[in-house]
């Protein structure tokens, strides 16, 4: 669990997070949360109250959708948004050129490139929820509220 911890890509999350609010701390899970279901298993949480991480490409530039793990990222929705015509997901080479992590680990903070970030609406259901820290078996949980401002992400309906 120590070596968890002491990973690189964590430490950035865990600085991100203490100069945010010192309060918020890295958890490290006995099981992978790789996926939004697996996570929820190990919390015992609801699958929705996962946040995914999604890494997009829009023409030439990045972004991170963060989504509700009982949710789907609406492509359509995400073009509209953003007025962009050309967005995909980007290949696990590039969230790793983008973000400084790799895909199962993708936190919402700590990235090594500033991203603009889109949040599902449909995670202001929950009070508390639980993001990627860096890797694939650490986590953090925040309040959507709080989320919303340690990202400065923008709410928007992206989910089908």
């Amino acid at each position: 669990m120590e070596e968890i911890i002491n990973k690189e890509p964590v430490q950035r999350v865990i600085k991100a997070l203490e100069v945010f609010d010192k309060n918020l701390k890295v958890q490290i899970l006995q099981e992978t949360a790789r996926t939004a279901k697996d996570a929820a298993n190990a919390l015992n949480c609801e699958e929705g109250a996962i946040v995914k991480s999604l890494v997009f490409r829009a023409e030439t530039k990045f972004l991170i959708c963060l989504v509700s793990g009982d949710k789907r990222c609406s492509l359509n929705k995400l073009k509209k948004v953003i007025s962009k015509k050309d967005v995909s997901m980007a290949s696990a080479d590039e969230v790793k050129a983008q973000t400084g992590f790799t895909i199962g680990g993708v936190s919402p903070v700590g990235h090594i490139n500033e991203l603009d970030i889109i949040i599902d609406k449909t995670l202001e259901r929950f009070q508390i929820v639980y993001a990627a820290a860096g890797h694939p078996n650490s986590v953090f949980n925040i309040g959507f509220s709080k989320l919303k401002d340690l990202t400065k992400g923008r709410i928007e309906d992206i989910t089908e």
